[in-house]
């Protein structure tokens, strides 16, 4: 039977540019051309006030993460938590069941069975065990 190699460490970003991922060198390009921008638009009052939070997002954008998310993420979601609208309704649905009588939907829950499912960190389990055993059967 022929083997295979699993590749390991799919959920990291490959470093394109040096240090950096593709991601965080654009962030810092971007930056960089805003500041560049002022620094020949601007007269040196207004270009540090300008470059300043420039320069401080740029960086946040590529290197600052919060509980193990990156910047982009927390911003993007606290931008949606503050832009949509917050109103949850909860309606009180009348009870659907008569004396030892299941509804149609209830029994078919109760007689399917269930399947695992194979989930991101059950993969990551699965290629950790594989690459384990292929080193020690060497």
């Amino acid at each position: 039977m022929r083997q295979f190699q699993v590749p390991q460490f799919i959920n990291i970003e490959d470093k394109i540019i040096g240090p950096l991922t593709l991601k965080q060198f654009l962030y810092l390009v971007g930056g960089g051309a805003a500041v560049l921008l002022a620094w020949f638009g601007l007269n040196t009052f207004f270009f540090v006030l300008v470059s300043a939070p420039t320069t401080a997002l740029s960086l946040a954008l590529a290197f600052l993460k919060i509980n193990d998310q990156t910047f982009p993420t927390v911003f993007m979601n606290s931008l949606n938590f503050y832009l949509k609208p917050r109103l949850y309704l909860w309606k009180r649905a009348a009870p659907a069941r008569t004396a030892g009588m299941l509804p149609k939907e209830d029994a078919e829950k109760q007689t399917k069975i269930k399947l695992p499912t194979l989930t991101e960190s059950r993969l990551n389990d699965l290629s950790w065990s594989l690459d384990i055993k292929e080193k020690l059967n060497r």
